[in-house]
């Protein structure tokens, strides 16, 4: 890479090519007529790829080129894409032009940009022959992160019998931690960005968050058909739906590749352009973070080895020295969402101090409270929820007299509809999932 390079200035963004051999896949990207961008995705041990499954690879190794694009894309935003292959076919089209608008929809706010009606995928392009069932094996990838809610789908599915392998890209020690602890098999696939990307970053690249759900899911849609598997259940709960903020007309949510509406679009693609048979769903899609968080109050073997602090999984930079910084959005709001469904020293222990009996800690429980602030771009609990759980706390002996419930009681809570802050309704079911026949044992066994 050049310095001659200003990525804020070129006009094209390529997908060069993609390809796969002896357990890697190999993706490239490219601006204008610049260096190549070469991502490698690692496959461990990786089986052959039978004949009889050469198509539906072929389909999920595009897909993954497509949406990790999303990845070098961003550091330009140029106005034109291009594709090697040619374009796409308009239902594929649609998908890309729907994640890369709203996956890069908070990129795009605190960027000063606006994607809209500049994101367009080269579509026209003929419709492939609809997919077939592969025989997939009745399996499940179930994607672990280190914190509480894969952990939870993980037990709803071993409880009600199904075969299940633990699986996460990446390097995270954490992680490994958490997988070995379930005592499933587990499949651990590494991600390498381009080094180009964080050279184009020192050349003044747009930075920002993006939809990483999406590119593992297609990762794991790639490692189901290699490894033989017919479902991939994430664990996403329905406040994944709910937009962080809206901005000039737009809904900007941190979780879009997390929301009902990407499990839909990725599901149904995958149905009718790689395998008839292979599922993608969420598991906990009905539930709300405060029932997610009820139902793994009761896994107490996960309680020394999960995190679902952000710190910890950093690409790059200072980690903190335990496994909850204390200070970031999710440990404030896996506190909360915990503080109700579990006895007091039980919560102090594991996170090893009480955020809310710490006046510095006000205005990060304020934006999970959507009080003064909008809600946090992180993986948290929707206002309202946040709100529930504090005002459980606020009835309870052992919490009035920490600080920030205190105020809770003297500051917010007036301000607030007393029926609206019953926890009671956030802890049922909403009838809105796309879990197969197969697991719905599972799904069941979590209400």
């Amino acid at each position: 890479m050049t310095d001659a390079i200003q990525p804020r200035l070129t006009q094209v963004f390529r997908f060069v090519r993609c390809s796969y051999a002896d357990g890697v896949a190999e993706l490239v990207y490219a601006f204008d007529h610049g260096e190549e961008l070469i991502e490698r995705v690692r496959f461990p041990q990786a089986p052959s790829v039978p004949d009889t499954h050469r198509q539906a690879f072929d389909m999920a190794l595009k897909a993954l080129h497509l949406f990790a694009g999303v990845s070098y894309y961003k550091a330009g935003v140029p106005p034109h894409i291009e594709l090697a292959d040619g374009p796409l076919d308009d239902a594929t089209a649609d998908m890309l032009d729907a994640l890369y608008l709203h996956g890069l929809a908070e990129f795009a706010y605190r960027n000063g940009l606006d994607l809209r009606g500049r994101i367009a995928f080269p579509r026209g392009g003929q419709s492939c022959a609809p997919a077939v069932a592969l025989g997939l094996p009745a399996r499940t990838l179930v994607p672990i992160g280190g914190g509480k809610d894969s952990l939870v789908a993980v037990e709803a599915i071993k409880q009600a019998g199904g075969e299940a392998t633990a699986t996460w890209v990446g390097h995270s020690t954490l992680i490994a931690a958490c997988a070995e602890r379930t005592g499933l098999p587990t499949l651990n696939i590494q991600r390498e960005l381009a080094p180009g990307l964080f050279e184009l970053n020192r050349l003044g690249a747009w930075n920002g968050h993006i939809p990483v759900t999406a590119i593992n899911s297609a990762i794991l849609a790639l490692a189901a058909i290699l490894y033989g598997h017919d479902s991939i259940a994430f664990a996403n709960e329905r406040s994944a739906s709910a937009a962080t903020l809206e901005y000039e007309g737009q809904q900007v949510n941190h979780q879009w590749s997390k929301s009902f509406a990407f499990e839909r679009l990725f599901a149904d693609w995958l149905h009718s352009h790689v395998a008839s048979d292979l599922h993608y769903f969420s598991l906990l899609r009905p539930y709300s973070e405060l029932a997610v968080t009820r139902a793994f109050s009761r896994l107490t073997p996960y309680f020394d080895v999960f995190s679902s602090c952000n710190r910890n999984f950093k690409i790059l930079g200072p980690k903190p020295a335990d496994r909850w910084c204390g200070q970031c959005p999710k440990c404030h709001f896996v506190f909360l969402a915990l503080a109700p469904f579990l006895p007091k020293p039980r919560l102090l222990s594991i996170f090893g101090r009480n955020l809310l009996d710490d006046e510095t800690q006000a205005a990060g429980f304020d934006a999970l409270l959507e009080y003064l602030d909008h809600k946090p771009f992180e993986c948290v609990g929707e206002g309202a929820e946040a709100r529930a759980a504090m005002y459980a706390l606020s009835q309870r002996p052992e919490w009035q007299e920490d600080m920030l419930i205190a105020r809770f009681r003297q500051e917010i809570e007036p301000q607030l509809d007393a029926a609206e802050l019953a926890i009671e309704p956030w802890l049922e079911a909403s009838p809105e999932h796309g879990v197969p026949q197969r697991l719905l044992g599972a799904l069941a066994s979590l209400g």
